[in-house]
């Protein structure tokens, strides 16, 4: 294998310097193209630096970039190598004029055997080095030079470019030795030291090249992967977040519509009792069933107010908290369940969303009790605030057992009967509690009735 210089009569011709083409050197990193490098005066090209500082302007270095860009997108890559071989061959055979008039056959041959495997470059980088490196050690035995010797530049790039760095070495050794017998052999006696500088210039610049276009190509590869994982993690995370918005609207809807319409039953059904006995007691029972009906409408209000901000409503009616307790428990009271309320501590410190999931809990639990406990229950409602957390105990002395939240009072599975009626009771007060840190429990006491007991943590982040 060989990196022969050119033939003496071309060196020397100033018509075949001055009309000569800039030869192509390297490909680039994106479709495959060749790097210009300017032929120098010994028709072999020059170093990286002599091209960039002679060659064209940026203007036209960007447009043909995007031109190259747009083909190699359009174009299969073997199709680019092919055309890029083909144009090798054909502009470096009429780069050497002497030799192709004189040796024809030869010459056509050797460029041939040089500049044909780069069609298959990208395929298999370090067969095609081999080939190449093969054909110029022919070209050497054979003592006869040819300008497509140009072509073991461009097998050593893609080689840098597509194959390790252990190949790389291996192929770049075997470039070396090729220019070692070629300044052996063809270089003046006093030029040798240069040429071989030269040459061994060019095949640094080549595999420098290669390695860049390769360390490029993978950072590319890399921020490519890493923008597909983000934005698959984004649309993860946006699915969670409507997942969790859903149901939270759907906890506050249950609370909402399945206290209110708990009450406003208990009302009409004690009203209808009472019609003919005591219709006083009926009206007034009635009249309840029509501020409870005003107050889901005014909590519907508010909490649909919340979701939209052009709502007025959402300022003139805020959300419920431990102060407003006394208003649920004198509508529970008026509903047929006697319940006493006790707030230990001081809860204004309290974040007001805490204090909003506190009242649902309290809501939740006393909506059970009135709707599975029998006539004659009592129930009884404990907070418990502190600077760390907030404690809610309600109770009741009922059977102690409550249909429609026993199946799943501990986190069992509910029958299919069941599931309809159950709701987001339990599982909605449990994920409520989750929410600020803290856990409930739910179950039937050792001595008869039901407990449903939760703590919130308030030093743990708020629930968006």
């Amino acid at each position: 294998m060989t990196y022969p210089l050119p033939s003496t009569a071309t060196a020397q011709d100033p018509a075949a310097q001055g009309n000569a083409p800039r030869q192509p050197g390297p490909a680039s990193a994106d479709t495959g193209a060749p790097i210009p490098l300017s032929s120098g005066p010994m028709g072999t090209g020059m170093s990286p630096m002599r091209s960039a500082a002679t060659g064209p302007a940026p203007a036209w270095r960007a447009l043909a970039g995007r031109a190259r860009r747009r083909v190699g997108r359009r174009l299969p890559p073997m199709v680019v190598d092919g055309l890029f071989a083909a144009t090798l061959y054909v502009g470096l055979s009429m780069l050497a004029r002497a030799p192709l008039r004189d040796d024809p056959v030869p010459f056509l041959a050797l460029g041939a055997g040089l500049t044909a495997p780069l069609v298959w470059r990208r395929r298999a980088p370090l067969a095609v080095f081999a080939c190449i490196a093969a054909t110029a050690f022919v070209q050497w035995l054979l003592d006869f030079q040819v300008p497509a010797d140009v072509a073991l530049l461009v097998a050593l790039y893609t080689v840098a470019a597509y194959c390790d760095r252990r190949r790389l070495m291996m192929a770049f050794g075997v470039l070396e030795v090729g220019v070692v017998l070629a300044t052996v052999s063809w270089a003046m006696h006093d030029r040798s030291a240069g040429t071989f500088v030269s040459l061994s210039a060019m095949a640094v610049a080549a595999a420098v090249f290669g390695v860049n276009m390769r360390s490029r190509r993978d950072r590319l590869a890399f921020l490519e992967d890493r923008a597909v994982r983000l934005e698959r993690e984004r649309d993860q995370r946006a699915q969670l977040a409507v997942a969790d918005e859903r149901a939270r609207i759907a906890r506050e809807m249950h609370d909402i519509v399945t206290h209110n319409l708990s009450v406003m039953v208990a009302l009409a059904d004690g009203a209808v009792f009472a019609q003919q006995r005591t219709p006083e007691r009926a009206t007034t029972a009635m009249r309840q069933v029509s501020a409870t009906g005003r107050q889901a409408i005014t909590d519907m209000r508010r909490f649909l107010g919340v979701l939209r901000a052009d709502e007025p409503d959402a300022l003139r009616h805020p959300m419920p908290g431990i102060a407003q307790l006394e208003s649920l428990v004198d509508q529970v009271r008026a509903a047929g369940l006697p319940t006493v309320l006790s707030v230990a501590g001081d809860p204004g410190p309290v974040p007001v969303a805490a204090q909003l999931t506190v009242y649902r809990l309290v809501q939740e639990a006393l909506t059970n009790t009135l709707k599975h406990a029998p006539a004659g229950t009592s129930a009884e409602v404990r907070i418990g605030c502190a600077p760390d957390a907030l404690t809610v105990t309600v109770t009741d002395d009922g059977p102690g057992t409550h249909p429609a939240a026993a199946d799943t009072a501990h986190g069992g599975a509910i029958a299919d009967g069941a599931a309809a009626s159950a709701g987001h009771g339990i599982p909605g007060m449990r994920e409520r509690a989750a929410a600020y840190g803290g856990s409930l429990v739910a179950g039937p006491l050792p001595g008869g009735g039901w407990r449903v007991a939760a703590v919130l943590v308030l030093g743990a982040p708020e629930p968006m």
